[in-house]
């Protein structure tokens, strides 16, 4: 097992109270894997993967519990200088918005080469030459010039390329991928995912991919983990989660999706929605946090969390649907 993520738990604190925005999320990742974390905005996709790399600003932030095992080491424990020595090197981050991401006055070139600097000692010439053929590696055209040139100069697939350079430079054991494809048009889109495939197959990199983009969750991922409100609500293998999701909230998602060759009544497709809103990640329910919105919702989930249930076998639900909700209630008081 690559990385073991056991019951973590970050938490904000603000003006409003505590916002629990991870909340007992425990999932594993095996070498050479691709696993997606779907939801909703706000689910608490992205903090997830932050605070694998130790990236949660304190304050306002905190991790509060749980570990985080890589190479038989616990992040958590660790201090931020040790941590810094494996993010960038062992584990590496495509974050969300590349022109937020990289420096505006820095050169990509420059950028790139001072990972080699920091991780591999690498001199000025070395790193350059190294940074041209990642470049060229991720298919940026003339990769000596734009090298030179700076974020603004670049379109939003070579940012993206350019940030995905920069992820691979040290050719990490872990790639985090936090909705790569967002705001591309869909043929750029295609190009950074067939793009990330080839280079797990060539670098042999394990791959979390955080997007709620669940198309593209079903055309590259093994595994998905499906959040909502900072908790797991379900876990199985892509298949499973596409052919049977246990979840309504899972459901809801995939309904959501339009398909082609559907055709709604009156000539007009329209998309079943997930009626309401997210709650407050500071004013969360007392039993189930999607309860409000739930199509299926008893009195049980109203005042009582369930617990991550094995609805088959390796696929688990966080639902009072699955098991003996009644008796488990009544035995929580």
């Amino acid at each position: 097992m690559l990385l073991d993520i056991q019951n973590l738990k970050t938490y904000f604190h603000t003006f409003e109270g505590i916002a629990k925005a991870v909340d007992d999320v425990s999932f594993s990742l095996e070498q050479g894997e691709i696993i997606g974390i779907a939801g909703e905005s706000g689910c608490g996709k992205s903090v997830t993967a932050q605070s694998v790399l130790r990236l949660i600003p304190e304050p306002p932030g905190k991790i509060v519990g749980g570990k985080i095992i890589f190479d038989g080491q616990d992040l958590v424990a660790r201090s931020t200088s040790q941590v810094r020595s494996i993010c960038g090197k062992r584990i590496s981050m495509i974050f969300q918005e590349p022109m937020t991401s990289l420096n505006p006055v820095y050169t990509i070139g420059r950028q790139i080469a001072e990972m080699f600097s920091l991780h591999q000692k690498a001199g000025a010439q070395e790193g350059w030459d190294r940074t041209v053929d990642m470049l060229r590696k991720v298919q940026i055209p003339a990769p000596e010039k734009r090298a030179k040139e700076y974020p603004h100069q670049l379109s939003g697939g070579m940012r993206q390329r350019a940030m995905i350079a920069m992820a691979l430079a040290c050719n990490p054991e872990i790639l985090i991928a936090d909705e790569p494809t967002t705001a591309l048009d869909v043929t750029v889109q295609a190009e950074i995912i067939d793009l990330m495939l080839r280079l797990k197959k060539d670098f042999q990199t394990a791959i979390v991919l955080i997007t709620h983009d669940l198309g593209v969750i079903a055309e590259i991922t093994t595994r998905v983990v499906v959040m909502y409100a900072g908790k797991i609500v379900e876990q199985a293998d892509t298949v499973s989660i596409f052919e049977n999701p246990r979840h309504p909230y899972t459901q809801g998602l995939l309904r959501s999706i339009p398909r082609l060759g559907q055709r709604a009544r009156h000539g007009a497709r329209h998309l079943q929605e997930i009626q309401g809103m997210v709650p407050s990640l500071t004013d969360l329910p007392a039993g189930c946090s999607f309860f409000p919105r739930c199509p299926e919702a008893m009195s049980v989930c109203q005042f009582n969390l369930p617990d991550l249930i094995e609805t088959d076998p390796g696929h688990t639900a966080r639902c009072w649907l699955y098991g003996d909700h009644e008796q488990e209630a009544c035995e929580r008081g």
